[in-house]
């Protein structure tokens, strides 16, 4: 019989450390039992278990008396009985992915709970209060994870709340914890009363049944809503699966000696080496992290006053606590994200993890553990993700800047954000499609509140402090949180923010500032984030472990000079038709288009020849030294021409003709298809006066620089190539004008993009005329697709969400197709030139993924826009390090 589920306690730990297996939840719970830290015995569901729950719709067989087995031992360890209604056993049942998805998947606690077991439980813990609450609590969950009483939509009631808060109301009560047993008695009641209104059937009372139902409901919301957003966001696999924990309860809410809370190893929001964290006495684990009570501190780091702290008020938990910390930063050489229960005194550990962290801090931890020895360099450079360093690089607000704040709460994830308020994740997700900066303001956000969190500029809430879900989520996810602004409400019903007495309408522009927990009207001004010290030494060790080098597409000295800041090795992509739509040249290129022959079109591409040469000149000084690709003009001259009566009329008086010849140029260029018609290298053959124009302008400037000191190193790339033949005449004209202008031959690189797949497929035969290819993307992916990059927006969301497509193709290269094109191409172009260097420029270049994938295949260079340059030289060192 294939073995299903693994028993840990008491030291004892059968599933190891396989978070594949395990789920990282459940192989945190069995490593830490092998360390001897107080853990809660239970055992462990493994994901092959949740993959055939989903491939046959039922438990594998011999699971449920692999429970019933393992429910054994951990009754054997704690000395108490699962059902037993003198001495009941209690469990959590919990999610745990192979990583870490917080609150997406679902948790029940407190189960085994009945009308027996609880009066068991009174007696046995001397408490009726906590009894009646830790039932209501299991009768809650139960009703919302299990039987799927959750209330959906930001203004649906939830009838369990409800209940709650009236019961709170009728004795003007403002803390779950001010109701007397009793109280309590009486709300489970009528929440069992609800569970038989809305499912016709009375709520279970056998704890086995019980058992495998929230089994089930665990399994079942790997699949939730918010579970498919959170993976489809950070490209989780969907046929891993989830683990399912079964923990022995620990209780938080047994009393003024009992607590709950959250610990970091580290400030995960600055790096900062002091343990960080919050706690709530009297409360469970669930009050925590959904904000609906403030948490206190554990320490006085952070500022807080001693008495409030955990410190100060159990300082022998406190010192355990902090043994445990050192322990597990030790053992896993990460910070560590865990969560503790402290029952009438005695410390549990219920959960450890690699704490998610901002981007600062990730940078800051990485860079430390280094210098304290824990890890070494290579190790360093892969804990920070290309996309937390794209994080880390955003704005900051202008200290100099005037701002009205209006309401500050808790600095939960740096950064500056502005946008509209909006006021719920679906509101926040439709908007931000439209193209709106929005700002998501909550009470409090739950799980299914992420995929708005994710379209959102940045998440604001009135409740919950720094280890909330928001907190938390927004943290992992990048994107600038104030939390538990408590000066501000939300009110759903009227679709308004109240802050310091002012009243805000959904709409409104609004500032936050993750960094110091402000929140301003309006939009305020920011600025351009500075590397720390921190980030350039981890970027030095970056380009010493990459091979990739990492150039940037830049068409201004604006954007070379940028790049060149952010550690650009050259320009791999100068699109020299972005300096035709210059107001100040466009007249020119329109004559030059509008001539009626080749004389008049070498008269308007004189007038542009000094402009050009200009353009270069800034480049290469910019560049000095490294290589600049320039691509010759690519694009059909349609585009630089007018369409509508009073622009044709317009350009005409410019040029001094009558509309209609302008008109009539514009038909006659007219095509049913430009982006497959006359542009790239066959406008450079139809009309050679345009790139002899743009060669000449190449290579004066490159002997005008080199005048003044400047090590120039111009590479001239020929677009849209499809037969060999197209490249080689290509090529001859411009190693003549080259050589007439120098007056020394060829000396300059000559190659090609490779955007046709025609080219890809002869890139043997293309390379006997090519120095260097460079693989255009954007234009062989809608090639080899068959489809529009401006028009498939209207179907390609739709084939990633019903998995038709693993990834948007435009987005991340598609390996399968396009990327086989590419390796192809590599392979046959150095069977001709085993040198030829070889690298990308389309908009995969500063993707990681797609970099990874540039790695493998042995390009050279990826280029990408200036300030995608640090994440791609940190993909190109993650790809180097992972693959060898």
């Amino acid at each position: 019989m294939k073995r299903w589920v693994y028993f840990y306690g008491n030291g004892k730990s059968e599933g190891g450390n396989d978070k594949a297996l395990l789920g990282g939840k459940g192989a945190g719970l069995s490593e830490m039992t092998s360390l001897g830290l107080p853990v809660p015995p239970g055992f462990i569901i493994s994901t092959e278990a949740c993959r055939e729950y989903y491939s046959t719709g039922k438990f594998p067989d011999g699971l449920e008396d692999q429970v019933r087995a393992a429910m054994a031992e951990v009754e054997a360890a704690v000395g108490s009985r699962f059902g037993d209604p003198k001495s009941p056993l209690l469990v959590s049942v919990r999610s745990g992915g192979r990583v870490s998805m917080p609150g997406m998947m679902d948790t029940v606690l407190n189960l085994g709970l009945n009308a027996k077991t609880v009066e068991g439980l009174a007696a046995g813990t001397k408490n009726d209060r906590f009894a009646y609450d830790s039932y209501r609590r299991f009768v809650t969950m139960f009703g919302d994870v299990v039987l799927g009483l959750k209330a959906e939509g930001a203004l649906e009631k939830d009838a369990f709340v409800e209940a709650l808060e009236n019961k709170k109301k009728k004795r003007g009560l403002r803390n779950d914890s001010e109701l007397s047993a009793e109280e309590l008695r009486e709300l489970t009641a009528e929440l069992q009363g609800i569970v038989l209104a809305k499912t016709k059937q009375a709520f279970p009372e056998d704890p086995w049944a019980q058992l495998f139902a929230a089994i089930s409901a665990v399994f079942r919301s790997w699949n939730n809503t918010r579970a498919e957003n959170y993976r489809r966001l950070n490209n989780i696999p969907a046929e891993w699966g989830t683990a399912v924990s079964v923990c022995t309860m620990v209780f938080g809410n047994m009393g003024e000696d009992s607590c709950t809370g959250v610990a970091f190893t580290r400030d995960p929001n600055t790096g900062e080496k002091r343990f960080f964290g919050e706690y709530l006495v009297n409360a469970q684990g669930e009050d925590v992290v959904a904000g609906i009570r403030t948490p206190d501190p554990i320490n006085t780091s952070g500022g807080a006053a001693g008495t409030a702290t955990l410190q100060g008020r159990m300082p022998g938990v406190y010192g355990q606590l902090d043994e445990v910390r050192h322990k597990l930063e030790k053992h896993y050489r990460d910070m560590q994200d865990i969560e503790f229960t402290v029952e009438r005194g005695k410390l549990w550990i219920l959960q450890c993890r690699n704490g998610k962290r901002s981007a600062p801090a990730a940078v800051r931890i990485a860079v430390e553990m280094v210098k304290e020895g824990i890890i070494d360099d290579r190790l360093a450079v892969t804990r920070v993700t290309p996309e937390q360093l794209d994080q880390l690089l955003h704005p900051a607000i202008d200290p100099n800047a005037k701002a009205t704040v209006i309401a500050k709460g808790l600095p939960a994830s740096p950064g500056a954000a502005t946008g509209k308020i909006v006021l719920t994740a679906d509101d926040a997700e439709a908007r931000a499609k439209k193209g709106e900066a929005v700002i998501l303001v909550r009470t409090e956000t739950s799980p299914e509140d992420v995929h708005g969190m994710h379209f959102a500029k940045g998440v604001l809430t009135s409740r919950g402090g720094m280890t909330s879900h928001a907190a938390v989520v927004a943290r992992g996810m990048g994107r600038p949180c104030v939390v538990g602004a408590g000066e501000l409400s939300v009110d759903l019903r009227k679709r308004v923010v109240i802050a310091r007495g002012q009243t805000y309408q959904e709409g409104d522009v609004i500032t936050i500032d993750g960094s110091s927990g402000k929140v301003m009207l309006g939009a305020v001004p920011t600025i351009e984030a500075a590397g720390s010290a921190d980030y350039q030494e981890l970027m030095g060790w970056a380009d010493k472990h990459r091979r990739l080098k990492v150039r940037a597409n830049a068409d201004t000295k604006t954007d070379a000079e940028t790049a060149r800041r952010f550690g650009a090795e050259g320009i791999g992509l100068c699109r020299t038709e972005h300096m035709f739509f210059d107001p100040t040249r466009i007249l020119a290129v329109r004559e030059m288009i509008v001539a009626a022959d080749e004389a008049g079109r070498r008269a308007a591409l004189a007038k542009i020849l000094p402009m050009q040469r200009g353009d270069f000149e800034a480049l290469f000084t910019a560049m000095a030294g490294l290589p600049v690709t320039i691509r010759l003009l690519d694009p059909p001259l349609h585009e630089f021409l007018p369409t509508e009566d009073r622009d044709i009329a317009a350009v005409a008086k410019e040029l001094g003709v009558e509309p209609e010849v302008v008109r009539k140029r514009v038909v006659a260029l007219h095509e049913q298809n430009p982006m497959l018609g006359l542009r790239g290298c066959r406008l450079g053959l139809v009309h050679p006066e345009i790139y002899e124009m743009q060669v000449q302008a190449i290579a004066e400037a490159a002997l005008a620089v080199r005048a003044k000191g400047v090590d120039a190193h111009p590479e001239i790339m020929i677009p849209l190539v499809g037969t060999p033949e197209e490249l080689a005449r290509t090529r001859a004209s411009a190693t003549a004008v080259v050589a007439k202008v120098t007056g020394k031959g060829d000396t300059f690189s000559i190659g090609t993009m490779i955007e046709v797949p025609r080219a890809a497929l002869l890139a043997d035969r293309v390379a006997q005329h090519a120095d260097f290819f460079s693989f255009g993307t954007n234009d062989l992916t809608q090639m080899t697709f068959g489809l529009s990059r401006d028009d498939s927006g209207s179907f390609l969301p739709l084939y990633v969400e019903r998995g038709i497509l693993k990834d948007e193709p435009f987005t991340v290269l598609d390996e399968d197709g396009v990327g086989q094109l590419v390796k192809l191409a590599v392979e046959r172009g150095r069977t001709t030139k085993p040198g030829l260097k070889i690298g990308i420029c389309g908009e995969h270049g500063g993707e990681p993924r797609s970099i990874d994938f540039c790695h493998r295949v042995g390009l050279d260079y990826v280029s990408c826009s200036p300030y995608r340059v640090p994440v791609a030289r940190l993909a190109a060192a993650h790809a180097a390090i992972k693959r060898g």
